[in-house]
């Protein structure tokens, strides 16, 4: 089987030279996922793919007839074309596995094919994805670790014509608490303020927004990833920095009525796909919803949205309570299924 690569030397690979006829691109950090696929399909239009589908997996309702039909067919006017098909558990089942890997065997010279998952693991694999490496290539976005942060942070900013020294580079990791995403906006920002392209920790300090600090964006986020301590910790955070909880609902009850939304769509089989766009949830923040999804029934989530609605109530004089505990402990029952007694207490 042919090495694995990262996202990003693989972004690096077709920005050098002609599209291969297949690529997976899989793992947990969708930042790295999505850019990873951005650059296939920037290199796919500078080659001349005028054609591109997109084929979206949701649950088992799957239409492996209708990729393998495109596969087959011939592109329009003799353009070339990128067939993507986004697989959010990377496990394509056996049909789907059989579809790929018959492409792999012999791919058209008019065509390239684009697997992207939210998810990867050693057990992922198997004869499918090792005919994708055999015509094309793979590339895994493991999640960074904390001790590769620094180094991920540093490659960043370089790409982006900024130089950092030791102690800038550190600023910017404690700050964004190993959130790649808050990075990424955090490195572009400075890319555009860091007029020479040079860093020290002083300017750094100067000129970085604290992304450490407890907003009620990441206080939801960490709800939907099940991280219930973070958010207690964050929410505490709010309060001591004189946070009103009025404020704090309105992110709340959108977030809350979204995953109802989806919630109801995933309940009757419907496109989840679909329904992401419609919601107006951008890719990066796909999976997190999904495992929120998968963590509570769409009843539950209906319940979230009311118990939100009795907190700001609480909040606004209206209702009896204490409506930092109850926010708390809404939050809590959002992250942890094992919480959801607490809304009745």
């Amino acid at each position: 089987m042919a090495r694995e690569l990262s996202p990003e030397q693989l972004a690096g690979s077709v920005a050098r030279g002609p599209l291969a006829p297949v690529y997976l691109v899989a793992g947990a950090e969708m930042l790295r996922v999505l850019e990873c696929a951005d650059a296939i399909r920037a290199a796919a239009r500078e080659q001349g793919y005028a054609e591109r589908e997109v084929f979206e997996v949701e649950g088992r309702d799957v239409d492996w007839d209708g990729l393998e039909a495109s596969l087959r067919a011939p592109s329009l006017f003799a353009a070339r074309r990128l067939i993507e098909v986004r697989l959010p558990t990377a496990r394509p089942g056996k049909q789907g596995a059989e579809v790929i890997s018959t492409f792999c065997a012999d791919p058209p010279p008019d065509l390239c094919l684009l697997v992207t998952g939210g998810e990867w693991s050693r057990k992922h694999g198997g004869k499918w994805s090792e005919s994708i490496a055999a015509a094309g290539a793979i590339a895994v976005a493991w999640p960074v670790k904390p001790h590769e942060l620094q180094g991920w942070v540093e490659g960043r900013l370089r790409r982006r014509g900024v130089s950092a020294d030791a102690g800038a580079v550190q600023l910017l990791v404690e700050r964004v608490e190993g959130n790649l995403l808050a990075a990424a906006q955090e490195i572009d920002k400075l890319a555009l303020l860091a007029t020479d392209g040079t860093l020290d920790a002083a300017r750094m300090q100067a000129l970085v927004a604290d992304a450490a600090r407890y907003d009620v964006f990441r206080l939801v986020d960490a709800a939907l990833n099940g991280q219930g301590a973070q958010a207690v910790r964050m929410l505490a955070g709010l309060r001591a920095e004189g946070e009103a909880v009025p404020a704090l609902m309105g992110m709340v009850v959108v977030e809350l009525q979204r995953m109802a939304a989806l919630a109801r769509v995933k309940a009757r089989g419907g496109n989840l796909g679909a329904e992401f766009k419609a919601q107006r949830i951008w890719d990066a923040k796909e999976a997190a919803y999904r495992r929120a999804l998968e963590r509570h029934p769409a009843a539950r989530w209906e319940r979230f949205v009311a118990a939100a609605g009795e907190v700001d109530r609480v909040a606004k004089g209206r209702g009896a309570g204490d409506e930092w505990l109850l926010l708390e402990r809404l939050l809590l029952a959002v992250a942890d299924a094992r919480a959801v007694p607490l809304l009745a207490a």
